[in-house]
């Protein structure tokens, strides 16, 4: 048997980013330098040895999570290797399945918030792991499971969570065209659904957030990972852990005025644990 590594590649890079490391790693340099930082100075920072990613399934239809068959997924900037060792304790829950190389290769999910978590760490390159898990088409029993499976790793200051998810995909491309006439132009309505949404994750119940879905079906594609974090945090809340949730930005692929039009909406948010 060969003890040769197996390699996700980073199979995006080129299309949807720049292949070329230096012009990637300069790119998110000025990005990252423009994003505000937390209002209180810090006294102390613990730098995370391992990152989950929780990103949606764009492609394949599944119903549990998934969790990867390679060692190392490959960015242009460094490569970053996998842990072992949790993706066997989550593989002896019973509840993952595996994807396939090709699965892994097509979605974009997790691949796009590697290039992030790479500069982010650059200083930090050999002191961390990664642990990407593919999230299905959850149901809110199987959402409460996997939060609770979660939940221990979540307690961990060590670990650090990244859930991929965009917000309203709005559009006949989409298939979904909900309109609030009453809050002006289409786009201040997306605004408004979209944000009553952030509102409710922001309570961090998940029973609420999961009304919101079924009342007004924003196309939100990482509902999913994010119904998981909500009831990881449930979980520890009940162990009497304190946290808070708060997002910090929102902004639309473009402004959406008549039926014609698309926009993908977008927003980051923050957990902080007190």
């Amino acid at each position: 048997m060969s003890n040769r590594a197996l390699c996700r590649e980073a199979s995006h890079a080129g299309s949807w980013y720049t292949a070329s490391g230096p012009q990637l790693g300069a790119q998110l340099e000025g990005w990252l330098s423009q994003a505000q930082t937390s209002k209180r100075p810090a006294r102390a920072i613990i730098a995370p040895r391992r990152v989950f990613i929780l990103g949606p399934s764009h492609h394949v239809a599944l119903s549990r999570c998934a969790l990867s068959t390679v060692d190392i997924y490959r960015t242009p900037l460094y490569d970053l290797h996998i842990d072992q060792k949790v993706y066997g304790e989550l593989w002896k829950t019973g509840m993952f399945e595996r994807m396939s190389l090709q699965t892994d290769e097509d979605e974009h999910s997790i691949e796009m918030h590697l290039p992030y978590t790479a500069k982010a760490m650059e200083s930090h390159k050999d002191e961390f792991t990664i642990v990407p898990v593919l999230v299905g088409a959850l149901s809110e029993s199987k959402e409460q499971e996997f939060g609770k499976i979660f939940s221990k790793y979540l307690a961990d200051p060590t670990n650090l969570f990244v859930i991929s998810s965009d917000f309203c995909h709005w559009g006949q491309r989409f298939r979904y065209t909900y309109y609030d006439e009453s809050q002006g132009e289409i786009y201040r309505s997306i605004e408004n659904l979209d944000k009553m949404g952030m509102g409710i994750i922001e309570q961090l119940d998940p029973v609420p957030f999961s009304n919101y879905l079924k009342k007004y079906h924003n196309t939100i594609c990482g509902r999913h990972p994010i119904g998981v974090l909500l009831n990881a945090a449930t979980e520890l809340q009940k162990s009497g852990v304190n946290m808070s949730f708060s997002f910090l930005n929102y902004a639309q692929s473009s402004q959406c005025r008549s039926w014609q039009d698309s926009s993908v909406s977008y927003a980051a948010g923050a957990l902080v644990v007190h």
